[in-house]
Parts: structure tokens; C-alpha cells; sequence
């Protein structure tokens, strides 16, 4: 199994593009939203990938991020969802995007990726919901992609492949912080508290997206603290 790749970019393509490692080139496939956000043509990036090994074809699948990566597989697990359409989906919302859209049952959202039928987009919401706190838990563990973090992997270019290592440039990639970093720990944190105040994962996922779509970033206590007025607004 191809878990990750690094590498230089050779060329791209409408929907993939080819990544030379060490004189092998990959085809990966790619949505729309991870192309756009990769460095140019000639320089080095890093790509999770995901291998779909069918009886008459292997294809790749890549990702800026673990999370994306298991999004994806997760789609796939939807009853008319293929990896192309799961990919088209992960385009359409970014990670961020289809958890929102998922915990608070959002399937209009989903409809909206090229593709995606409105009775696809409901058996998604209703079959994910109540496995979205486990991904969004994960982004809190795993942090966010590489692509996205202050230090961008595009300065890491061929005339400086002999100066960082691949351990180096992911040392120094893992160690760079963003508001996006802190959003998403506050958030698996508070999920986790109100799971264990008895609230079930789907419930607090949806309270959690919700106090958190009203500010950019809140603390831990803070996301709790607006979740539990959701979640028992007699209460409050």
C-alpha cells in the first residue's frame, strides 16, 4: 500500500498530475480544490495517498491531509459513492466543509458536488452523521495540511532537495502552528466533554459546528459553553 508520497511535480493534468520520487513517477488523482493548492510545476510536495486496486485497474488517490484521506475512504463506505465521486465531494467542501454540512445535516450542500444526486447527497448525511466525530477528532490529532500551514512546502524547491531532508521539511512543517491547528483541537476537546457529559457524537458534533461557525476561533470552555446553550436552550 502507497500511503504517502514526496516529491518533485512534473506536470498536471484536468483531474491529476504526475509526482517524479526519485526517478518513479505516480499518476495521482486529486480533486480540484487539493490541485489548486499545490505548489508549481518543477517544485516538491508531499501527498497522502489512498490506493484503489480493482481487478482491471490500480489508481491513486491524493490528499493534502490524513483527514481528507479518511473522509474519502469514509464516503466510499455510502451505497453509490465511488472514489471519483467521493473525490468530487471532498472538492466541492474541503474537510471542514463536509463535517459542517454532515453534522447538521446539511445534504443540499453535498448535492452541490458535480456528480452528486440529492437522494447520493441524503444517504451520505444520514449515513455519516453519526461517524463525523471520529474525523473531526482525528483533525485534532493530525493537525492540518501541509499545504495549509504558514511555512508553505513550495520554498522546499529542487535547488534545496540537498539541504533539507524529507524528515527535515516534515520536521519543520509538523512544528508550524495556525488559527486553523487551534480551531480544530478546541473543537475535538469540547467534543470529547460533551460525550462524556452523556450527549451523543452526533448530537455534540452538530452543537459543536454551530457555536463554532459564530466565531473564527473559541477557546475549549468557550465552544462548550456555546454548544450546551444549543443543545438545551430551555436551559440557558
Amino acid at each position: 500500500m502507497i500511503g504517502r508520497l514526496y516529491g518533485k511535480i512534473e506536470y498536471f493534468s484536468e483531474d491529476h498530475l504526475l509526482i517524479d520520487v526519485q526517478g518513479v513517477g505516480y499518476v495521482v488523482y486529486c480533486s480540484e480544490r487539493t490541485l489548486r493548492s499545490l505548489p508549481a510545476v518543477g517544485e516538491y510536495t508531499f501527498l497522502y495517498t489512498d490506493l484503489l486496486v480493482r481487478e482491471d485497474i490500480l489508481q491513486l488517490f491524493g490528499f493534502t491531509s490524513i483527514v481528507e484521506k479518511e473522509w474519502h475512504r469514509l464516503l466510499m463506505t455510502v451505497q453509490g459513492v465511488g472514489a471519483k465521486a467521493a473525490l468530487a465531494i471532498m472538492g466541492a467542501l474541503g474537510a471542514d466543509g463536509l463535517n459542517r454540512s454532515i453534522s447538521i445535516g446539511d445534504w443540499a450542500a453535498v448535492k452541490q458536488a458535480k456528480g452528486i444526486g440529492p437522494k447520493t447527497a441524503q444517504r451520505v448525511v444520514n449515513e455519516l452523521k453519526e461517524k463525523a466525530p471520529q474525523i473531526m477528532a482525528m483533525a485534532a490529532v493530525f493537525g492540518q495540511s501541509a499545504v495549509e500551514k504558514k511555512e508553505p512546502i513550495s520554498k522546499y524547491s529542487k535547488d534545496n532537495a540537498d539541504i533539507y531532508s524529507e524528515g527535515e521539511v516534515a520536521g519543520t512543517l509538523e512544528r508550524s502552528t495556525s488559527s486553523s491547528e487551534e480551531r480544530q483541537k478546541n473543537q475535538a476537546e469540547a467534543l470529547s466533554a460533551l460525550k462524556n457529559l452523556g450527549y451523543s457524537p452526533s448530537e455534540a458534533a452538530n452543537a459543536i459546528s454551530l457555536a463554532s461557525d459564530l466565531e473564527e476561533t473559541l477557546s475549549t470552555p468557550d465552544i462548550i459553553k456555546k454548544a450546551l446553550k444549543l443543545l438545551s436552550p430551555n436551559e440557558n
